[in-house]
């Protein structure tokens, strides 16, 4: 079997020799570099732990299909060899996979429809908007006014294009004149159309900002995945908003995850009677989140990211001549 010299193509054969984010396949990667995995794996060399996690018959035209097949849809496959990867953010899921190995590894690469720079979208200024697919009024109103406020702000709003509050959060964004106003992270590939309400929503999103997955096209999406894909909302962004959770709602798995990562998890507070606010109010008293009534209560935690982010320099103190003797 041939094998490729090319980082971008050893990385796109490795996502279909095992599920993109396997964590042992993804330290392996690190440890002996895509290419010489790729070639491993394909040939069977590997270590006994990596070879039982992936598949014996994946071979190179599936690689080249999907890259292929990203670029009739007009998007890319972002390696972390590119100057555009956000190694800094992404980094920190190392944490989570060292504390839990279902969390996932670190990612082999993400597929990209959109012009902007992925370094650029998971900025200082971004946040992650997550909450019920069953939202109530209440929930995306408030959730499509965060969307919009923050966009006007300059502030990146990151979403699953899911029914419900991503979706809402995705429209008050796309309703502002701002380019890279909105991401959307998928648990399936970019081809995919899921969900199939959302197709025209997704086509939007790709033209103003980006839309995001770590599973190449043809990937269809799957339960496990969609819990995989809130850590890269939570890693990708300086907070996580969470707007509308019931008791077991997915969004408190995101909001968990970016706690662990050190990142502000804020939630908005609904009426008490409202089961759909439930979720929100467990994180709110139990210290994970801080209640949040506004846009701008999001935007002044933003700001306060960014200095923690990028301090300013302190100013140098003059120094008196006579202490120099």
């Amino acid at each position: 079997m041939s094998w490729s010299t090319d980082e971008r193509r050893a990385r796109a054969f490795l996502q279909h020799a095992a599920e993109p984010t396997n964590p042992i396949l993804a330290r392996y990667v690190t440890d002996v570099g895509p290419v010489d995995a790729a070639h491993h794996v394909a040939e069977r060399t590997a270590p006994t732990d990596v070879l039982t996690k992936t598949r014996h018959d994946v071979d190179w035209t599936r690689a080249d299909a999907t890259l292929r097949t990203a670029a009739e849809l007009g998007a890319r496959f972002v390696i972390p060899e590119d100057d555009e990867w956000p190694a800094d953010v992404v980094g920190g899921l190392s944490t989570l996979s060292a504390d839990d190995a279902d969390l996932g590894g670190l990612p082999l690469g993400l597929w990209i429809q959109g012009k902007p720079r992925l370094d650029e979208l998971a900025s200082a200024r971004s946040v992650a908007i997550v909450g019920a697919r069953a939202a109530t009024q209440y929930g995306e109103h408030h959730a499509t006014e965060f969307g919009y406020t923050l966009a006007s702000r300059d502030v990146t709003v990151w979403s699953g294009a899911a029914y419900g509050i991503d979706g809402a959060a995705h429209r008050g964004a796309l309703a502002t004149d701002r380019r890279a106003c909105t991401v959307a992270v998928l648990a399936c590939g970019l081809d995919c159309g899921y969900p199939a309400g959302h197709v025209g929503l997704l086509q939007r999103i790709a033209s103003s900002g980006a839309v995001v997955s770590e599973y190449p096209p043809g990937t269809p999406p799957a339960r496990h995945r969609f819990l995989l894909r809130h850590r890269l909302l939570a890693a990708l962004t300086r907070a996580t908003v969470v707007v509308e959770a019931g008791q077991c709602s997915g969004a408190l798995h995101a909001a968990g995850l970016a706690d662990k990562l050190g990142r502000p998890v804020l939630a908005l507070p609904g009426p008490l009677s409202s089961a759909a606010s439930a979720g929100c109010h467990r994180l709110i008293q139990d210290g994970t989140a801080r209640l949040v009534t506004s846009a701008d209560d999001v935007i002044a935690v933003i700001e306060q990211s960014e200095e923690e982010v990028d301090p300013e320099p302190e100013a140098a103190t003059p120094v008196d001549e006579t202490d120099r003797r």
